[in-house]
């Protein structure tokens, strides 16, 4: 788990230049439909639902956030605009398929996803979308983070469930090969080939707005 206020990612704006966003309420009513929302193929690697806190994820108050457990889920909260938390079990896989059903309970724009291939918090490939409809798969390297995907740019797609409302990420990491899922749905897909084995984990950005809290469900790591 890592704060860095460095390496804003640049977004483009959807066709539709206005979208209608749900105020988050009855979160505790939310996140309870995790459990029913999605169903996970493939041989399992490693599985958390959150509904007990163990010590495989970190729980702590940062000067950037907090991370932990709550609402039977598992939460990333942030304070400061341009900003990114993480954490992660503590795994070594190579190729992976990761998945979590993530809920946004701040700004729209506020990135949410998945982590592969951790070498350590300045090296990982990430798998993010934003809950105004935005998507990117990207690297952190040296402690700077880049999109692989649009150009540098987060780009628009309708297989995200826009609001408050819960979507699965799944991120793909196969060889050389990264590529993104949402609700079941093909995304994109790009190449890189500066990682193969490391940490799974989940993530959580702000951009220009400084406030969000994402809570994360039913994670899932499965051999490809």
């Amino acid at each position: 788990m890592k704060s860095d206020l460095s390496g804003k990612i640049q977004r483009v704006k959807p066709i539709a230049p206005s979208l209608i966003f749900l105020l988050m309420t009855g979160l505790a009513c939310n996140v309870s439909m995790f459990n029913e929302a999605f169903t996970p193929s493939g041989a399992f690697l490693y599985q958390e639902t959150f509904s007990t806190p163990n010590s495989r994820w970190d729980e702590r108050m940062l000067e950037a956030g907090a991370v932990g457990y709550a609402n039977d889920a598992y939460r990333i909260q942030l304070h400061f605009p341009n900003a990114q938390l993480w954490s992660r079990p503590g795994l070594y896989l190579n190729d992976v398929r990761v998945e979590a059903t993530v809920l946004s309970a701040g700004a729209p724009e506020s990135r949410m996803g998945v982590l592969c291939r951790l070498v350590d918090d300045q090296n990982f490939y990430f798998f993010v979308i934003s809950a105004d409809g935005f998507y990117g798969i990207g690297k952190m390297r040296a402690g700077q983070a880049s999109l692989l995907t649009g150009a540098g740019a987060m780009l628009p797609t309708d297989t995200i469930f826009t609001g408050n409302l819960p979507n699965q990420v799944r991120g793909d990491c196969i060889g050389k090969t990264l590529t993104l899922y949402v609700n079941n749905r093909l995304v994109d897909s790009t190449a890189d080939g500066d990682f193969f084995a490391g940490d799974v984990g989940l993530l959580a950005g702000t951009s220009a707005q400084p406030e969000t809290e994402v809570y994360f469900d039913n994670f899932f790591v499965i051999k490809p």
